[in-house]
């Protein structure tokens, strides 16, 4: 799609606007609340309801909060992998390597040497003019679904950049859900045994190679490291920083929307009306949280004609966006391994989490049939959140859902090619991760796990055999006026 990733969301959409069936544009008014939601949702893809598939990057030129102007929403820009990837000049099965290279050698961003390239305003301090989705009729409120929160440690002095689920409960105030023992959460634990507040800016609308490598897990990025210089390796230059305005930090120079503000020591519950929060990238109702961290936002900065980009809960963006770091992730663990796995992939339908898919070279010798299973139990006992890895071989598509369950059709027998590895650490979110849906597990958010090798034995390899078809040789056509051949 692209040789070189765009800088910022502007650029990727330039990327879009030419190709055809890419990037729809919505000219007709729609509400923030409720309105965006359900006009995207066909085009969300599972895990939404149906109907749905997934589809374009959606640009909503006029959406209209509960007070305040109209002002444009993007959703869907990472809603297909092919166009997430594309947007970062590279296929689905390379852009893990690529973020592994990245993370490798990393590139620190540095202070933009032309702030007048991103010329921006101050809008009014109201969060609740601005034109953030509410999803459903039970949602707790508008909730920023893509918000970038870039923070340094006051303790360690390490940048981390993060996507957190923010709900807007006021002109100024927001709460937060930090999955504790992250980043983000260490450093405003660090700031609060200082006696203060941990300064913060939310990002809304950012270029793809920050935004995907702010979606990298701790266990490919660790603490240590930046994130916004992985992002800078993979965009092929150093991002761009620029000081707050009223706080002690800094915030993305190309970012749409910057909300400068702090990390508070109160909190407040998440929802004020009931026990709903906003649908979870599972693709079920997510309950909300009784406290949360307050962030109060001190202002709002802008560019001319600023895009909000959000995400659906339900639905293959947010699963593409999380996917890929996963893939890189469980590359990393067995290239350690010395495990010669030919792809990976997080298939949208587990939440770019649950489900992993590895892809096998062809087996050299009986002992790979042993090796295929061992590699796959790692991956499940690494990771807490993977629940099933489907095995296959090199002549299975990943991308292709029929070629996947082709592969469970005719290489599998449950009784030989299961394993199941019973009350492992697991997800909460996964509504059948509960001692009320299982009594072999533990606890809530424990699981059974399991892998299904769908690869041919190698004793069997060649009865196994795919029909290919050549294509025949044709005469080359005639340009018109041209002799005829003697």
């Amino acid at each position: 799609m692209t040789a070189r990733p765009p800088v910022d969301l502007r650029h990727a959409l330039a990327t879009l606007d030419p190709l055809p069936g890419e990037l729809v544009r919505v000219s007709a008014e729609l509400p923030a609340r409720y309105g965006v939601s359900a006009h995207y949702a066909r085009w969300a893809g599972a895990p939404a309801a149906p109907p749905t598939g997934a589809g374009p990057a959606v640009l909503f030129d006029r959406v209209r909060p509960d007070h305040g102007p109209t002002r444009a929403v993007l959703m869907g820009l990472y809603g297909t992998r092919r166009r997430a990837a594309g947007l970062l000049g590279c296929t689905p099965a390379e852009l893990p390597r690529r973020l592994l290279a990245a993370v490798a050698a990393p590139r620190p961003p540095v202070p933009a040497t032309d702030p007048a390239r991103w010329p921006r305003g101050t809008l009014p301090l109201d969060l609740t003019a601005l034109p953030v989705p509410v999803l459903t009729e039970e949602d707790a409120g508008p909730y920023l679904t893509l918000g970038a929160v870039l923070a340094t440690d006051p303790e360690t002095g390490v940048r981390n950049l993060s996507v957190h689920r923010m709900c807007v409960q006021g002109p100024d105030t927001l709460t937060i859900w930090m999955v504790p023992g992250r980043d983000l959460e260490l450093a405003h634990q660090a700031a609060l045994r200082q006696g203060r507040p941990l300064p913060v800016a939310i990002h809304l609308g950012l270029g793809p190679a920050v935004l995907l490598s702010s979606c990298c897990p701790t266990s490919l990025v660790p603490p240590s490291v930046d994130e916004l210089a992985v992002a800078g390796a993979l965009a092929g230059q150093p991002v761009e920083l620029l000081p707050c305005r009223t706080v002690d930090a800094e915030f993305i120079a190309h970012a749409e929307y910057v909300l400068e503000g702090e990390l508070l020591a109160e909190r407040a519950p998440e929802s004020r009306h009931g026990e709903v929060a906003t649908p979870e990238f599972l693709g079920y109702q997510g309950r909300a949280h009784p406290s949360l961290p307050l962030v109060r936002v001190t202002a709002v900065t802008a560019r001319e004609s600023p895009i909000l980009q959000a995400v659906s809960g339900p639905g293959h963006e947010q699963s593409v966006l999380l996917g890929f770091g996963m893939e890189a992730a469980v590359l990393d663990l067995l290239n350690r391994r010395g495990t010669p796995v030919r792809a990976v992939h997080c298939h949208t339908a587990g939440g770019g989490q649950l489900m992993v898919v590895l892809q096998w070279p062809a087996k050299r010798d009986p002992e790979d049939d042993a090796a295929v299973r061992a590699s796959a139990e790692a991956v499940l006992e690494e990771f807490r959140m993977a629940k099933l890895v489907l095995c296959v071989d090199e002549d299975v598509d990943v991308e292709s859902d029929q070629d996947l369950w082709w592969a469970m059709v005719t290489r599998f027998q449950a009784d030989q090619d299961l394993r199941v590895l019973p009350d492992r650490e697991g997800f909460p979110l996964d509504p059948s991760q509960h001692t009320g849906y299982s009594r072999a597990i533990s606890a809530d958010g424990r699981t059974a796990k399991a892998v299904f090798d769908c690869t041919v034995p190698y004793a069997q390899r060649s009865r196994f055999h795919r029909p290919r078809f050549t294509e025949p040789s044709l005469p080359v056509p005639r340009r018109p006026g041209a002799p005829l051949p003697r």
